[in-house]
């Protein structure tokens, strides 16, 4: 099975850009354990304020104000869902 798009979808606004972009995939990403590349990124100012990504090597794992820490990925609607929350909580 070749990589499959799910979705991609940018947004500019005077708050910044939203970027997201999901494939699923025929093996999983070393190490994570699920069948999906994902990427979703906040970007303020020209710098990433939120992020959630899979990078080969590093697994699942979220980027929030610079700081970077695991992330424990249950499925695409929660993923949605807690990137949507932190860049809720910087928009405030």
């Amino acid at each position: 099975m070749k990589a499959e798009l799910i979705t991609q979808f940018r947004s500019d606004t005077d708050d910044g850009i939203i970027q997201i972009t999901v494939w699923q995939v025929s093996e999983p990403v070393p190490p994570s354990v699920h069948r999906y590349k994902y990427s979703l990124v906040y970007v303020k100012n020209g710098k990433r304020v939120v992020g959630f990504d899979n990078e080969r090597g590093k697994g699942d794992h979220c980027h929030l104000d610079g700081e970077e820490s695991p992330y424990t990925f249950v499925s695409l609607e929660q993923l949605g869902e807690d990137f949507a929350a932190e860049v809720a909580k910087r928009k405030e």
